[in-house]
């Protein structure tokens, strides 16, 4: 799967109120829910991590969820490291 460089137009929330990512608390989890079957999550959330992105719901992580990854790995590029994870979680087979 090739990373997509024009994922903003293709997003899951492209046709909603941007007012809608943007909220607090229990909010959060309904914002959360639109980026779950979003086909360009991933570049989504490489993009508030490596930009550092504080506010709002980005690739399904709200901003705390964001700043404790950004911690745990703070001079990673998260497009390399998103990216290989979805080739690696692509290449896997399962067997039943």
């Amino acid at each position: 799967m090739m990373w997509n460089q024009d994922w903003a137009s293709q997003a899951a929330c492209q046709a909603s109120s941007p007012d809608k990512l943007f909220v607090r608390g229990a909010e959060q989890n309904k914002a959360k829910q639109v980026c779950g079957a979003c086909p360009v999550r991933t570049e989504c959330l490489a993009e508030a991590l490596d930009n550092q992105i504080e506010w709002g719901v980005w690739g399904g992580m709200t901003e705390r969820e964001r700043r404790a990854l950004l911690r745990r790995r703070p001079n990673a590029s998260w497009r390399v490291v998103l990216e290989s994870a979805r080739e690696q979680h692509a290449g896997v087979v399962i067997s039943a």
